[in-house]
């Protein structure tokens, strides 16, 4: 018989910490004029693709400690909208006009969401209001535009992993919100994202992985998991959550690995694992510690001819954080996508 310390050895040997899968770095593009508060205030991104003029495309940014701001595609600043606490926003282009909203934590005790409208010539935000959601702190946002009737839903997702969706009137003087439905994960929660093609509504748990709901508000409210933190190919926190759609239902589901900074990719619509990358190895500095991600496909121009994929960094010493950018033809390149 084995001593004991050798029997103790032996058990070791069968336990493996997981390894990281490998991340190919992807260069940044170009990033933004930093936000004007210090430590944690950059959260999440929202893309505006300008179809006529694409150099004129927009980027949104919540400063949560402060309000939000419009970015040209060089990073500079052109407005910035003052707000008490905007955590997570998202935007539909509705043809008439763009639609942005974001989560309102100003209020810890009652989530509310915060409508604007985005003047796409000025490109400045205009408020349209604060609404109340429900009890609870808001955190995560998204939007839905559902294809049937082109309906604007939202989803707010609090701290606690309720999920609050809304119904967004704006056909008469002033927009309604209201709450139609709520889910429910068991801890911390933030990100989501919500597939217009398919009414798939993703959203990130953060310390466990990713959960797929149906988004109608007719639908049940049973959450499907379909990615898990492993410590290998995703890392808590997971957090900031992209689509890069491709046909009817496919295409890939971006998430934000904080917790080794880097980026997980899934495959459409069957969730197998795709690839990771990281930013960082150009000119400007990488990315770490990212919250918000988005992403839009299409021609942005010379440096992003197949799509724009922004990131929040985290750390951007010595100035304050910022959001960067990264031409999604490089992130298809480096992971060989199809």
């Amino acid at each position: 018989m084995l001593p004991f310390a050798a029997l103790l050895l032996a058990g070791c040997a069968t336990t493996s910490t997981p390894v990281a899968v490998d991340a190919p770095i992807v260069a940044a593009t170009a990033e933004t004029d930093p936000v004007d508060t210090v430590a944690d205030a950059a959260d999440d991104p929202a893309i505006w693709r300008n179809v006529s003029d694409p150099a004129k495309s927009l980027v949104i940014g919540t400063d949560k400690k402060a309000g939000i701001h419009v970015y040209g595609l060089t990073g500079k600043r052109l407005s910035f909208t003052p707000a008490e606490r905007l955590n997570n926003v998202d935007l539909r282009d509705l043809g008439t006009r763009v639609v942005a909203a974001a989560s309102d934590r100003a209020d810890v005790n009652t989530a509310h969401v915060s409508l604007f409208t985005l003047d796409t010539a000025a490109a400045k935000l205009v408020p349209l209001g604060r609404f109340p959601v429900g009890p609870g702190e808001a955190y995560g946002m998204c939007l839905w535009t559902r294809a049937r009737d082109h309906a604007l839903f939202g989803f707010v997702v609090l701290k606690d992993g309720r999920i609050d969706q809304v119904a967004i009137d704006l056909s008469g003087a002033s927009p309604k919100v209201t709450t139609v439905r709520s889910m429910k994960l068991g801890t911390q929660s933030e990100g989501c994202v919500v597939d217009d093609r398919t009414g798939q509504l993703y959203v990130a748990e953060e310390d466990v992985g990713l959960w797929r709901f149906d988004a109608d508000p007719s639908a049940p409210a049973t959450a499907t998991a379909i990615g898990k933190v492993d410590g290998r190919t995703l890392f808590a926190d997971a957090e900031g959550l992209a689509l890069a759609p491709s046909g009817r239902s496919g295409g890939y589901l971006i998430v934000s690995s904080q917790g080794d900074n880097a980026y997980t990719l899934y495959r459409l619509p069957g969730m197998a694992y795709a690839g990771r990358f990281r930013i960082g190895g150009g000119g400007i500095d990488g990315t770490s510690d990212t919250d918000g991600i988005d992403l839009m496909l299409g021609d942005f121009g010379p440096a992003y001819p197949r799509g724009l994929f922004v990131a929040q960094d985290g750390d951007n010493a010595p100035a304050t954080q910022n959001f960067k950018y990264v031409s999604w033809d490089a992130v298809r390149k480096a992971l060989r996508l199809r």
